[in-house]
């Protein structure tokens, strides 16, 4: 391309009066790159973003093999917000701008902005009161999960430089309750091998690795067109703030060059005194061992033609569950997260459960049986704390990669759901299944709680403007026992008519979730279904040659507006305990101690404050009806 010498001051700052030297920014554009030369440089250079467009390419140029490039969606035509990027400690500092036309909005006088702070204060309807998110940028699937020393760390795949997916990094948040997380630095940023994808972080208590007794550490995938997808490894010697990376790193390559190799689950496994490593390799599941988490050995595979199809395997996890709570029957469950295979289309997560004897995992079930660890559409990338001796927790990203990119919302995309204890019970049928409540320590949310009148119901109780909360965060508690083949419900509204529709289809034998009125619900038609999804074969649609994810759903309009539902054979008895947890933009329902979990972003222009209760069919009955704001 022609070499094009022009130099434009873009910027010429003055900061406070504590500082006596000007900050200023000359640009220069050589070929199809662009040079900002920043002279005194501050904390920070402020990027404008226009989400809508491709991505251009940024890069703090150090002059060492360590320079990475960052993919951030630069404005050319309207700012929809801005992202910081770091510009180090020097002197002088020079950004290199790639793949950006030369007249973009960008480059225009002031749009490029040098700052010493970033204000992360919320700007967004619905940042959720009590779950986590990011003070910005893009989050999904929790990984490097452990507790030590009193402090839960939660890693997270995390985007800095946008509200879409992108450069992904660990982010890293810390808790001392599961419930107020302090947000801390990336610990694991995007390098030269590649996007730092999904991954776990045990605590070395026996120094295995040779980086000293109860260093933390971490294996992920590293993943670029260049390199593929390839098992890498770093380790922190100040419990889990800071990682280096290993610097013989890959650790660990797929043996027939596989195209999907990622999001490593590192346990230990005592009667072989050895590191294991559950991996997905596909659409299946792949052990490998270690003695010093640095060197693996292949060990078997599971999961080639189970669960729900079609799928593809993500995001593992294997843990030890006692059955009943009986310690002395302990069976293992194997998490599988797959994208696509949720029945109402997109993602989610299934478990299987089995035994395993340090060579292979035996699943008590056929291929062809399939269980989903959440009947809602959005809960992904379920993973669970390692470190955690008494109790297995959990914590899935509250989202659905048909349309998390499309959400609406602008400073941060993805929040977690509440995290959860996983239980092993005998169901009515006599095989095993996971219970999935929600963590006690979320009871310390509950303020300012009521208690509702019990109510045997025909027709209809409308408890209107009971709800006081005006975070639209509150929790709903009660058993319900729905009248023989009635359809019986509880239905949240606002002043609006948004509504969220929760019943009991006592014919069908299943529990619903419908928000096809819960609010906004038109960005739904911008949901992409995964390829997989779409190419299945005939045989495997429903009525009409209509898509399964359709045919599946409960009242579709489109794969955000729909309704979903459970299966009421988990549960027993003919009176269920229901807890409805609802947030600015999600509701999450635990039955019967978590033997049905269901979780589902919505969107309400104005809070819900009001409650119907409803029967359509043989009397139902509401008792020990409890109603709780919440907040931090």
């Amino acid at each position: 391309m022609k070499r094009i010498n022009k130099y434009i001051m873009c910027a010429a700052i003055t900061l406070a009066a504590t500082s006596v030297k000007a900050q200023t920014i000359q640009m220069s554009q050589k070929g199809d790159t662009t040079i900002l030369n920043i002279t005194n440089p501050t904390k920070y250079l402020l990027l404008p973003v226009e989400e809508d467009k491709d991505e251009a390419h940024v890069l703090l140029d150090t002059s060492t093999p360590a320079d990475t490039w960052m993919d951030v969606r630069l404005a050319q035509n309207k700012i929809d917000y801005y992202v910081p990027f770091e510009l180090g400690n020097g002197a002088r500092a020079t950004v290199k701008i790639l793949n950006l036309k030369h007249d973009a909005l960008c480059y225009k006088p002031g749009m490029l902005k040098l700052s010493n702070e970033w204000n992360t204060a919320n700007t967004d309807f619905y940042r959720p009161s009590y779950h986590h998110t990011p003070s910005y940028g893009w989050m999904n699937d929790p990984n490097g999960m452990f507790y030590m020393d009193g402090v839960y760390h939660l890693c997270y795949q995390y985007n800095p430089y946008g509200s879409k997916w992108g450069n992904m990094h660990w982010g890293h948040a810390t808790s001392t309750d599961l419930i107020h997380w302090k947000e801390e630095k990336p610990s694991i940023a995007r390098d030269t091998l590649g996007h730092i994808f999904s991954g776990s972080a045990v605590i070395d208590k026996n120094n295995t690795a040779g980086y000293g007794k109860n260093a933390i550490i971490a294996l992920y995938t590293s993943a670029s067109d260049k390199n593929g997808q390839i098992e890498c490894m770093a380790y922190s010697t100040d419990k889990g703030y800071t990682y280096t990376k290993y610097e013989h790193n890959p650790v660990l390559t797929p043996f027939d060059g596989l195209k999907d190799f990622r999001d490593p689950k590192v346990f230990w496994y005592e009667p072989a005194k050895k590191w294991y490593m559950i991996i997905s390799a596909d659409k299946e599941m792949r052990f490998y061992k270690s003695s010093n988490l640095k060197k693996w050995d292949y060990v078997s595979a599971f999961g080639k033609g189970y669960g729900m199809q079609p799928n593809q395997f993500e995001c593992p996890d294997f843990v030890q569950l006692p059955v009943d709570g009986d310690k002395n029957k302990m069976k293992y469950v194997m998490l599988v997260n797959i994208n696509p295979g949720c029945l109402f289309g997109g993602s989610a997560t299934e478990y299987f459960v089995g035994d395993f004897d340090g060579k292979n995992f035996k699943c008590d079930t056929p291929p062809n049986e399939y269980n989903f660890l959440d009947y809602g559409k959005d809960n992904y990338a379920t993973v669970c704390f390692s470190g955690v001796e008494d109790r297995v927790l959990s914590i899935a990203w509250m989202s659905n990669w048909q349309y998390a990119n499309v959400t609406p919302i602008k400073q941060y995309r993805g929040a977690n759901t509440l995290p959860r204890e996983l239980k092993l019970y005998t169901g009515a049928d006599g095989k095993l299944y996971v219970s999935n409540n929600v963590a006690p320590e979320v009871k310390a949310l509950r303020k300012n709680t009521i208690t509702l009148p019990a109510m045997d119901i025909k027709a209809v109780a409308d408890k209107k403007n009971i709800i006081k909360s005006k975070e639209n965060a509150f929790e709903l508690e009660m058993d319900v026992t729905p009248g023989s083949m009635a359809t019986t419900g509880i239905e949240l509204y606002n002043a609006k008519g948004e509504k969220v529709n929760i019943y009991f289809d006592m014919k069908e034998k299943k529990l619903v979730m419908d928000r096809t009125e819960s609010g906004l619900i038109e960005f739904g038609k911008l949901a992409v279904p995964h390829d997989i999804e779409k190419n299945y074969a005939d045989v495997h649609q429903g009525v009409g040659n209509t898509p399964f994810r359709v045919f599946n759903s409960i009242n579709y309009k489109n794969d955000f507006a729909l309704g979903t539902w459970a299966p009421l054979s988990l549960c027993e008895g003919k009176t269920y305990h229901v807890d409805i947890f609802v947030d600015k933009c999600s509701v999450e329902i635990f039955v019967d101690g978590g033997r049905i979990a269901m979780t589902n972003l919505v969107f309400p222009t104005t809070p819900y404050t009001s409650v119907k209760f409803y029967n359509k069919g043989a009397s139902s009955s509401f008792r020990n009806i409890k109603l709780s704001e919440l907040s931090l």
